[in-house]
């Protein structure tokens, strides 16, 4: 039987022939100004904090409930 070690392996390693397309396709973005809606940043900025508010207001809300519900068990 023949054993063959890590050193008898062959990795075949292939890369693309279009590096020029990529580069040029990378740049010619990076060139381009692209605009941002000012009003598109602050309604996705107002979605995340509704979200929080939700978030924190049912938290705080079960805190409240847990601590009346603990105090009319230990004043009975």
């Amino acid at each position: 039987m023949v054993s063959k070690g890590f050193t008898d392996s062959q990795n075949s390693i292939q890369t693309a022939n279009n590096v020029r397309l990529a580069e040029k396709s990378s740049k010619e973005d990076s060139d381009g100004v692209a605009r941002v809606d000012i009003n598109v940043l602050k309604s996705k900025l107002q979605k995340t904090q509704n979200k929080e508010f939700k978030k924190n207001l049912i938290f705080i809300s079960l805190l409240i409930l847990g601590m009346i519900s603990l105090a009319i068990f230990l004043s009975i």
